[in-house]
């Protein structure tokens, strides 16, 4: 579980790194709305909400609850590209 959700932290640093890339400032945004995460899970894992809690708490903590806040789904599937642990897309609102 821990490695798993320390996986699931970085995803949240990448997609953090991507997003200053894009926006040139991580302040213009101003909601994280959904977010989705896919699991590399064998049939009957019942914890992907906690694996993906390690991408939602580092978010919450950066952002508050105000803008970190979001939905999202955590859900098991057999495989992922590269054998990865987590693969996490989420949408943003942003101020222009």
């Amino acid at each position: 579980m821990e490695e798993a959700q320390a996986s699931a932290r970085e995803t949240a640093l990448s997609v953090l790194g991507s997003l200053k890339r894009a926006l040139g400032d991580l302040d213009r945004v101003t909601a994280w709305l959904m977010v989705h995460g896919m699991v590399n899970a064998e049939p009957g894992y019942g914890q992907t909400t906690n694996v993906i809690n390690g991408f939602s708490d580092l978010i919450v903590d950066l952002y508050d609850d105000d803008v970190g806040q979001h939905a999202r789904t955590a859900i098991g599937v057999a495989t992922l590209p590269l054998n990865l642990c987590v693969v996490i897309a989420a949408e943003v609102e942003i101020q222009p």
